[in-house]
């Protein structure tokens, strides 16, 4: 089992920055894939960045060279750093890791956060 709990949301005017957090704990382990989805009502969730070991990351095509994700493994935190928001980017944001066993990939998902970007 995994426990995630995010942090850091709130509102703020386009342009701006905000730091999300998120902190696991249980069964989790540097080898597994932890990202920041996001979702908006009547819309799929969406991958918004991920990290797995090693510091690879990837992002999406609409928040690439604005978000930053980072992890320390050491501490089982994995931050979503977001500059120049756009109102576009306001939705609910959701820290996931996915953990894979013998039966497949399980994923976990924190409470969601709702970030909200004004114009």
């Amino acid at each position: 089992q995994v426990q995630l709990v995010e942090s850091g949301g709130g509102l703020v005017q386009a342009g701006g920055s905000l730091r999300l957090s998120c902190a696991a704990s249980g069964s989790i382990s540097s080898g597994d894939f932890m990202g920041w989805y996001r979702q908006t009502p009547g819309k799929q969730r969406e991958l918004v960045a991920g990290i797995r070991s090693g510091g690879n990351t990837g992002y999406a095509a609409s928040v690439k060279g604005r978000f930053t994700i980072s992890r320390d493994d050491a501490k089982n935190t994995v931050a979503l750093q977001m500059d120049s928001l756009k109102p576009e980017d306001t939705a609910v944001y959701y820290c996931n890791a996915k953990k894979a066993s013998m039966s497949g990939v399980y994923d976990y998902w924190g409470q969601g956060t709702q970030v909200t970007v004004s114009s």
